[in-house]
Order: C-alpha cells, then sequence, then structure tokens
C-alpha cells in the first residue's frame, strides 16, 4: 500500500484556502500519480514519462522554495506567454473571458468570503473552472508579465486568486517537480465544525 500511494495513487489533505472555491480547507482530494509519468517509487526521479500537464489541470507539486507540497491548477504551458492586468489573465495576448459562478459552488463559502469576494468562471478557449478574487486597486500581485515560459517549465496559480503562494511568489515549476494530477474530492471535513463530514463534497470531480 505504501508503494502504491508513492507512485500510483494518493489522497492528500488540503490544509489552506488558497483553491477556492473548487477545493476547501479539509477536502481530501485524489491525486493521480501515473497521469504524466512513471516515478520511482519514494523519489520524483522519472523512470518515463508519456503525458503532460495541460493548461486547466489541477496539479501537486514541490515547491522550488521549501519542498512543501502544493496543489494549484495549470495556468500556463511551455512556450505560452502569460500576463495578468487587475486579475484580468490574459494568454498568449488573448483575454480570459469571465462569467457568473454557479450559487451552489459560492454557497460552499461562509458569508464573509461571498462578502468580501467576486466569483466568476474562468475560460480560455474549451478549458473552464471556477475562481475567487477581491476587488482592489493594482498591485504587484494581481498583475504581472507578460511572462514566456520556458520548455519544461509550468505556471501555476490558485483559484483563490488574491491569497495563494504560487507562482507569482514561488516563481515558474520544473517538469520534474509535478507529481500528479488531482482529480476528484474523496471527502471532506469541516474544521470550523468540529471536523464533521462535509457529506455533499463527497466523490466530487474537480473542474
Amino acid at each position: 500500500m505504501v508503494v502504491f500511494r508513492s507512485a500510483i495513487a494518493d489522497w492528500n489533505q488540503v490544509p489552506t484556502g488558497s483553491m477556492k472555491p473548487t477545493i476547501l480547507e479539509g477536502d481530501r482530494v485524489v491525486v493521480n500519480k501515473l497521469a504524466y509519468d512513471l516515478k520511482v517509487p519514494f523519489t520524483t526521479w522519472h523512470l518515463t514519462e508519456w503525458a503532460d500537464p495541460s493548461r486547466g489541470e489541477v496539479v501537486t507539486f514541490y515547491s522550488p522554495l521549501d519542498e512543501k507540497l502544493l496543489i494549484k491548477r495549470v495556468i500556463g504551458v511551455p512556450e505560452d506567454v502569460i500576463s495578468m492586468r487587475n486579475n484580468q489573465l490574459f494568454i498568449n495576448k488573448e483575454p480570459a473571458t469571465y462569467s457568473r459562478l454557479d450559487d451552489d459552488i459560492v454557497n460552499q463559502l461562509d458569508a464573509y468570503q461571498r462578502h468580501r469576494h467576486a466569483f466568476f468562471y474562468e475560460h480560455f478557449e474549451d478549458v473552464m473552472y471556477p475562481v475567487m478574487l477581491r476587488p482592489s486597486l493594482p498591485n504587484n500581485y494581481n498583475s504581472f508579465g507578460p511572462i514566456k515560459i520556458p520548455p519544461g517549465f509550468y505556471l501555476m496559480l490558485g483559484d483563490n486568486r488574491d491569497n495563494s503562494r504560487d507562482s507569482r511568489r514561488i516563481g515558474l515549476i520544473s517538469r520534474n517537480r509535478i507529481i500528479g494530477r488531482a482529480h476528484t474530492v474523496a471527502f471532506s471535513v469541516d474544521y470550523e465544525d468540529y471536523y464533521l463530514p462535509r457529506a455533499d463534497r463527497f466523490i466530487r470531480p474537480l473542474p
């Protein structure tokens, strides 16, 4: 079982809110470690590769700053040119478009967060996923670039755009640091309610 979890599939606890509203604190997400490659168990050494992460996928990887395991969304892939202007995302000079997020997703958050944030679906080509942000004046965090992604690297962002330690702070992520693709919330507990289970988040696919 230990070898299986190291090299094939695992579930990871999510302790922070950087991927809200997609992933909440207390979610346990299933990670497919064979989505892109085969690694030597208990290492990040790649034996063989058969796919690369795609834009919009949620992946786990080790931070180049402190080696902590993080979970973020792939936004920029090799050769992309990425920029952001006051939380408006541009990919290869084309702007992402935004539409209203479903109420059932927004209502999973508490009233304080709902009132302080704006919620959208972010669309680019055939990719769509939820994001949340706080309307604010431009700053060095919600505006950057353009950045051209070199071969073998990826730009990662959290869906909680104004509260995420992602590529805007830790830099681009090399391919060999990516562990696997997260695809499902297996189960969830509510840290604010005596760790009671959130039954409506059991076996919930990630957008």
